[in-house]
C-alpha cells in the first residue's frame, strides 16, 4: 500500500489502516470533535457519532498518536444551523484541532464557525456545497454532485426518461442540477422534478406520479435520505408490488438495512441500481473496520458496517490518523499545524476504499464551484438476489463530467 507524503515532513511508513500509535512522543491528548443529526424527523446518522467513540477507543487501544492519546468529542447537530453552530463553539472552547467524519446540511454556517476558529474539517460527508469551497474543509468524497450526477451517468445508458423525487429542501433544491449534468452528459433528456417532504409518513401521491405510465424503458431515482424507504413502501402500495419501472438511488438513502428491511430477496428493491463512494460493505478491504467494530462497539446498534455515515467516519478518522503520524513526533498537534499537514498531504492511501487523497494544489479537480473537491470517482453497484454488489468493478471517474455543468451557490 502506498504511504502518505506530507511535503517537507517525514513520510509515513507501515500497513494499511488505521494507524497503529508507537510509544513515546509527547504526553497529553489530541482533542477533535464528530458531530452529526440525532433524533431528528429528518435524515439522522448517529452511526457516525458511535464511529467517532470507536476510533478513539481503537486508536488508543494501539498506543495512540505518536504516544498522545485521542479524546473524541461528540455533539448533536440536530439538523439545525443554531445547534451545528453551538457544536462548532464547543469545539473551539475545547481546544479541538479538527472536527472529523461528521455530517451537517447547514454548510454556511459551520463552515463559517470554524473559519473564525481556524479549526479543519475533515471528511465531512459532502452533503453541502460549502464542503467544497472553504479553505479549511478537506473532502473525502465527492459528496452529492458525485453521487448525482454519478447516477445521472449510470441511468443514461438504461433509461429513455427519468423522475427524481427527492426533498423539497434548499439542500434538495440541488440534487437535480448534479443528477442532470450526468444525464445530459449521457445524451438524455434532464429528469422530471418531484420535490416532496423529507420527514412525511407516506409517499403514496409521490410514489403514484414517479411511476406515471410504469414503463420498464422509464426510472424512478429515489433520494430521500432516512425516508427513501418510506417511499418505497409507499411505491409498493400503489398497485403493482414489482413496478415495470427501473428504480435507482444513492448510497446513504438505500443500503443493505433498506433491502433486508423490505423483504431480501423479495425486496421490490430487487435490481435497483444504488451510486455509492465507496467499495460494497462486502468487499475485503473494509475487513478492518468491521473487525474494529466487532471488538470495541460489539452489540452497538448504532453503527451499520455498511451505512455511508460510519464509513466515512471510519475513512475520516484514517486520515487523520496518518496526516498526524507523519507529522514530527515532538511537534504538539494544533489547529495551526494540524491544518499545515492536511494542506501539504498527497498520495495518501486509504488501502483502496477511496482513490489515494491529498488537498494540495495538484490534487484539486477544478469543478466549477466546488474548488475543495479531491475524489470525483464513485462506484456502481445493484441488488442482486437480495444483496448490493458491484454492477461494475472499480471506481468510475467523473471529473470530466462534473466539470461539465455544476450550480453556482
Amino acid at each position: 500500500m502506498a504511504s502518505v507524503t506530507v511535503l517537507a515532513a517525514s513520510a509515513l511508513s507501515g500497513g494499511c489502516g488505521m494507524l497503529p500509535g508507537s510509544a513515546g512522543g509527547s504526553s497529553g491528548s489530541v482533542v477533535v470533535m464528530t458531530w452529526a443529526p440525532t433524533d431528528t424527523k429528518a435524515t439522522n446518522m448517529p452511526g457516525m457519532v458511535a464511529m467517532a467513540e470507536l476510533a478513539e477507543k481503537y486508536v488508543n487501544a494501539q498506543g495512540g498518536l505518536n504516544g498522545r492519546k485521542v479524546k473524541v468529542l461528540t455533539c448533536n447537530e440536530r439538523n439545525d444551523s443554531i445547534a451545528v453552530t453551538n457544536c462548532a463553539q464547543q469545539a473551539a472552547d475545547a481546544g479541538a484541532v479538527a472536527v472529523v467524519g461528521s455530517y451537517s446540511e447547514a454548510g454556511a454556517a459551520f463552515t463559517s464557525a470554524l473559519e473564525s476558529s481556524g479549526i479543519p474539517y475533515v471528511g465531512g460527508y459532502g452533503i453541502s456545497q460549502e464542503e467544497f469551497q472553504s479553505l479549511m474543509s478537506y473532502p473525502i468524497n465527492g459528496g452529492l454532485p458525485a453521487l448525482l450526477a454519478g447516477s445521472g451517468r449510470q441511468l443514461a445508458d438504461l433509461c429513455k426518461k427519468v423522475t427524481l423525487v427527492r426533498p423539497d429542501t434548499a439542500t434538495g433544491d440541488q440534487f437535480p442540477i448534479y443528477l442532470d449534468t450526468g444525464l445530459t452528459v449521457g445524451g438524455l433528456a434532464a429528469a422530471r422534478d418531484l420535490p416532496t417532504p423529507d420527514d412525511a409518513t407516506d409517499y403514496t401521491a409521490a410514489a403514484t406520479a414517479a411511476v406515471g405510465d410504469d414503463k420498464s424503458t422509464s426510472c424512478v431515482s429515489a433520494v430521500l435520505g432516512d425516508h427513501t424507504s418510506t417511499f418505497f413502501d409507499s411505491l409498493r402500495r400503489t398497485g403493482d408490488s414489482q413496478p415495470k419501472v427501473r428504480l435507482s438511488s444513492v448510497v446513504g438513502s438505500v443500503q443493505q438495512s433498506t433491502v433486508d428491511s423490505s423483504g431480501g430477496r423479495q425486496s421490490p428493491l430487487e435490481g435497483t441500481y444504488i451510486t455509492d463512494w465507496y467499495p460494497p460493505a462486502s468487499d475485503p478491504k473494509w475487513d478492518e473496520m468491521t473487525s474494529a467494530v466487532e471488538k470495541y462497539a460489539f452489540g452497538d446498534n448504532r453503527i451499520d458496517v455498511a451505512d455511508p455515515g460510519a464509513q466515512t467516519t471510519w475513512i475520516a478518522y484514517e486520515v487523520l490518523a496518518k496526516v498526524l503520524r507523519a507529522m514530527d513526533p515532538d511537534t504538539t498537534p494544533t489547529r495551526e499545524n494540524v491544518q499545515r499537514a492536511l494542506d501539504h498531504t498527497t498520495h495518501l492511501s486509504t488501502g483502496g476504499l477511496t482513490p489515494d487523497l491529498g488537498w494540495t494544489d495538484a490534487d484539486m479537480k477544478s469543478v466549477p464551484e466546488h474548488a475543495r473537491m479531491v475524489n470525483t470517482e464513485v462506484s456502481y453497484q445493484v441488488i442482486k438476489d437480495g444483496r448490493i454488489v458491484s454492477a461494475r468493478p472499480g471506481f468510475i471517474d467523473l471529473t470530466a463530467t462534473l466539470r461539465t455543468r455544476l450550480p453556482s451557490s
